[in-house]
């Protein structure tokens, strides 16, 4: 299965601990497609969605139609994870550029690297 970055999936994300998402959930893989589609790497990135809103750059709005969502969403980057690809169940969506933009913002955000990229221009 080929899946890209952007790109919604089925996952199984159980055993959990604490807080973290749990469950048979959609999720949008966010690793390096160069990274998806090598076998000599195991693992993807994956930020889990939710129907529930949040507040901030850490849960940008995602639309049902192309993505596949059946709702109005929202990407939980505070609960980005790697996990290996055998998690993937199926692949059912792609993300607007727009909303791809929102998520690497509130990813470098989450990472810390928003001022570093903010400095050097590349985040307007």
């Amino acid at each position: 299965m080929r899946i890209g970055r952007g790109t919604v999936v089925i996952v199984e994300l159980d055993p959990t601990v604490g807080h973290e998402q749990r469950g048979v959930r959609p999720c949008i893989i966010v690793s390096d497609p160069e990274v998806t589609g090598d076998q000599r790497f195991p693992l993807v990135c994956v930020v889990p969605v939710t129907g529930t809103p949040g507040e901030g750059l850490l849960y940008p709005s995602l639309s049902p139609g192309k993505s596949g969502l059946a709702k109005q969403s929202f990407a939980l980057i505070d609960h980005l994870r790697s996990i290996d690809k055998r998690r993937v169940r199926r692949a059912f969506g792609e993300l607007e550029p727009t909303e791809i933009a929102a998520i690497d913002e509130g990813l470098a955000l989450f990472l810390g690297l928003h001022r570093e990229l903010h400095s050097a221009g590349q985040v307007h």
